[in-house]
């Protein structure tokens, strides 16, 4: 498919199209991301952005059978859905599954949803490398609302909550008490938490997990910015969408104050900094004197603290003085 092909079926919203751009922009080789630079360039982001939700929480806890109920009742609605669904990379490998759209079994099946598994790769905080240049992708191709379901792998999955609108954090019921979760970080970055499988013998308890997390979130939070926590069904489609309600209506608050313009504005920010250290790592580690450098770490001649500041000197002396003081 040439270029001008490619851009005009993506802006028409045309599927094929935009699974070949996002395979661009996974590519590692430098012609399909030289590709991949020009047409998100062109593409910008588009006036009428989308509704950015992640996803979040441990294995087993439903996440693609809540998206899955989710999204049909969103598609009932009229809206496009994508679903951007991250899976773990074997560390050995490097192989991913990629078996989280086998359970959406009601949106594989919907001309209007766009479902695209993406292997983590290695990337910290739950996401693959380049899920943030998908998004303004599947934003371009002309879907409304954007679902990301991160790895879940546990405290240090908070990436996502830097490149949405709203994140989601779901829990099982019988998941500890509140002040014992608490004390993950990710409680903490959730703008809402919702105890799923209330349903079945798991219903009382999934009560008392959200009456715990409730209680618990009242004692860290500020008395206006108290998370809420909702219990739901993901398999009889119960609480869902009084879930979409309050994502809404969260979302619909923060565009009217002002406050997700702000967010967009402070996500861009913090994508142009890892950005910036990821080209930065890259440049440094293919220099001339990194390979000396930590065969000598690895022998015990050097620190690798001393041999970075030794790598970040060499490199300042290949570059004009106005970068390297930078």
């Amino acid at each position: 498919m040439e270029y001008s092909e490619l851009l005009q079926r993506l802006r028409s919203g045309d599927r094929r199209a935009l699974a070949k751009a996002i395979t661009l922009v996974e590519s590692q080789l430098d012609t399909d991301r030289q590709t991949a630079r020009r047409l998100l360039s062109e593409l910008g982001e588009s006036g009428e952005q989308g509704v950015r939700i992640g996803i979040s929480g441990p294995p087993g806890v439903g996440k693609s059978t809540l998206i899955d109920s989710l999204g049909k009742l969103l598609l009932k609605r009229g809206q496009q859905v994508a679903v951007l669904a991250v899976d773990p990379s074997s560390p050995v490998g490097g192989g991913s599954i990629l078996g989280d759209k086998t359970r959406m079994t009601s949106l594989v099946q919907e001309p209007r949803a766009f479902i695209r598994p993406s292997p983590a790769g290695g990337a910290l905080g739950g996401v693959a490398y380049r899920t943030r240049e998908t998004l303004l992708l599947c934003e371009a191709a002309g879907y409304d609302t954007l679902l990301i379901e991160t790895v879940g792998v546990g405290q240090s999955e908070h990436e996502v909550a830097r490149m949405v609108d709203f994140f989601l954090l779901l829990l099982q019921p019988g998941a500890g008490d509140g002040l014992q979760g608490i004390k993950r970080g990710i409680v903490e970055l959730a703008d809402a938490i919702a105890v799923n499988k209330c349903d079945g013998d798991q219903a009382a308890a999934a009560l008392s997990t959200r009456d715990d997390y409730a209680a618990a979130l009242r004692l860290f939070h500020a008395a206006d910015r108290v998370p809420a926590v909702k219990c739901c069904s993901a398999v009889d489609g119960e609480g869902i969408d009084a879930l979409w309600q309050m994502i809404h209506r969260h979302c619909e608050e923060a565009r009217l104050s002002g406050a997700l313009q702000a967010q967009r504005t402070a996500q861009r920010s913090a994508w142009f900094r890892q950005l910036v250290q990821e080209l930065m790592a890259n440049e440094l580690l293919t220099a001339p004197t990194a390979a000396q450098l930590e065969r000598e770490v690895a022998a015990g001649a050097l620190s690798p603290a001393e041999a970075a500041e030794q790598l970040l000197r060499a490199w300042r002396k290949t570059v004009p003085d106005e970068i390297g003081k930078v």
